[in-house]
């Protein structure tokens, strides 16, 4: 009951019925406001650029360079000259077999001098040999393949070699980067879990990086292997193809 005029009761009262909820709005208002200067105040994380992470490897890092350099160069060069290796035109056997049965020696020579891929070389060694015993034309044409494997082959050892060591100058620079860490919380006394964090993610570098680089030169070997193996093949096939040339009569 309002013992005031009438006017006066009728704008106070609503107000008073109606302060709880201005309370509670308040009171949301102010924890909002709370929760945005506290979030304001949070640390914000350092972004680093993945160029900028490898430098924090080290100077290990650059003996890491050179290895993936030299498995890149290796793998480039190897695989132009095994595809280049691999290129046989489809009737190449067919013509020296159509000369060779019409008595045309020399224009199976002359095709197989002007055809440079290890089959035709293997082949003209053949012909060269038209006339000796069968044994002895094939001991010829292997002697031959054997030397065309070795060209293919040069270098694979260094894609080998560099997968090997990758990993250990990467771990090589894990440990001396630990040895570095310690040594220097043993000197200054400061053990903080930042310290010891930021540096043990700093010298991880290496070895992660080295890993990386061990394994794209084990995928790269083992891709050209593959490749001289199908290219073996080839010659093999060739191989067996001419003998077979040999022993069917003339025309």
């Amino acid at each position: 009951m309002c013992f005031y005029s009438q006017q006066y009761c009728s704008f106070v009262e609503p107000l008073i019925l109606s302060s709880p909820l201005i309370i509670k709005e308040m009171f949301v208002l102010l924890q909002i406001d709370t929760l945005q200067k506290a979030a304001a105040a949070l640390p914000v994380p350092e972004k680093i650029s993945m160029w900028n992470l490898l430098e924090k490897g080290g100077f290990i890092m650059y003996p890491l360079y050179i290895l993936l350099a030299a498995a890149i160069f290796v793998f480039t060069e190897r695989l132009i000259a095994i595809r280049k290796a691999s290129r046989i035109d489809e009737n190449f056997m067919r013509i020296i077999r159509d000369n060779i049965i019409t008595g045309n020696v020399s224009a199976a020579r002359s095709l197989t001098k002007n055809t440079n891929n290890p089959v035709a070389r293997m082949i003209d060694k053949g012909i060269q040999r038209i006339g000796k015993p069968i044994d002895a034309i094939e001991k010829s044409m292997e002697n031959v393949g054997k030397l065309e494997m070795y060209q293919m082959e040069k270098n694979l050892s260094i894609l080998s070699l560099i997968a090997g060591i990758a990993p250990m100058f990467g771990f090589l620079g894990t440990i001396i980067g630990m040895v570095q860490l310690f040594y220097g919380i043993a000197s200054t006394g400061e053990y903080t879990l930042n310290t010891i964090a930021g540096g043990i993610y700093t010298k991880m570098i290496t070895s992660g990086t080295g890993l990386i680089i061990g394994l794209i030169a084990y995928i790269a070997h083992n891709y050209l292997s593959t490749q001289i193996d199908k290219t073996v093949n080839k010659m093999e096939m060739a191989s067996a193809e001419f003998m077979d040339i040999l022993q069917e009569p003339t025309r």
